[in-house]
């Protein structure tokens, strides 16, 4: 697990650090146990999209693409990065769909990054494909790697370029929020919601702010890694998304940022899980992909 640097992100360690081993040992070690798990049809499980409900005006010639319906395993990126992609049970290759890119955490690998988040079944019932990455050694070259994946599946399965979202855990959070603001991939996302990334405001104070972007942050209250780096980091996209200041609580527990450029959604969610778990937020966040559409 790396913190943010422009450089060449550099490892995050301190003492402080060391206090917390034997708190962060329990959800290390279980999620350690989901990471070995290859073939779990638990969380490989597809829905069966809504295409009436989820229309995409994005339309692909019958026959001009090759992407299997269901579950395809062991993708590569030009540079070996293996990413296993998810369609809905339904899935028609004519018809454009959102894509969602998980980026994994340090260590970890693509079943265990579908085990860990859960996202499959109610990302693909909600239409998207899903597609889940391998985790590089992070820095500026394997974030960009990671970057081109969308494009990849894009060839290969009918995906509406202009709808790609962007999430992850820990490293996989740094790596979704880090494609939105670097040259030549802030291009790449509709919207962007990174989870317990190690990016804090002293990383993204020198950076240049992208266009206005939809953006949810979710961090925890408890995580000992990257204290504060959530609020840090959302702030700082407020700033970017010309909101107001002050956040205001909502209904589902989150913060709302109001009156940003172009109406974009900026928010902060904060949980209070430790560093190496998932936030049980997805109905959540996948709510805010379609509403940035």
């Amino acid at each position: 697990m790396k913190k943010f640097d422009r450089g060449h992100f550099k490892p995050y360690l301190s003492k402080r650090n060391i206090i917390f081993i034997s708190v962060l040992l329990i959800p290390i070690i279980y999620t350690l146990i989901l990471f070995i798990i290859d073939d779990s049809e638990q969380y490989q499980r597809l829905g069966s999209a809504n295409y009436q409900e989820n229309a995409s005006p994005l339309h692909c010639e019958s026959g001009t693409k090759s992407g299997a319906l269901g579950k395809t395993f062991g993708e590569e990126s030009r540079d070996g990065i293996k990413y296993n992609v998810r369609t809905p049970s339904n899935y028609n290759p004519t018809i454009g769909h959102p894509l969602l890119m998980v980026y994994s955490p340090a260590k970890a690998n693509r079943a265990g990054n579908e085990a860990l988040t859960g996202l499959t079944y109610k990302a693909t019932k909600a239409g998207f494909i899903v597609a889940y990455a391998d985790h590089p050694e992070l820095s500026p070259t394997s974030t960009i790697e990671l970057g081109t994946i969308p494009s990849l599946i894009a060839k290969k399965w009918c995906i509406d370029q202009q709808r790609i979202y962007l999430t992850g855990h820990s490293d996989g959070g740094t790596s979704a929020m880090a494609l939105a603001f670097m040259n030549g991939t802030k291009h790449i996302p509709k919207a962007i919601a990174p989870s317990a990334a190690g990016i804090n405001y002293q990383d993204l104070r020198n950076v240049s702010c992208p266009d206005p972007l939809p953006v949810l942050i979710m961090h925890s209250i408890n995580d000992h890694l990257f204290p504060g780096y959530g609020s840090e980091s959302s702030g700082w996209w407020a700033y970017c998304n010309k909101c107001g200041t002050i956040p205001e609580k909502m209904k589902n527990g989150c913060f709302a940022y109001t009156n940003c450029a172009n109406g974009v959604k900026t928010w902060y969610c904060e949980g209070n899980k430790l560093h190496a778990q998932w936030p049980e937020i997805n109905s959540i966040m996948l709510d805010f992909f379609k509403s940035s559409n």
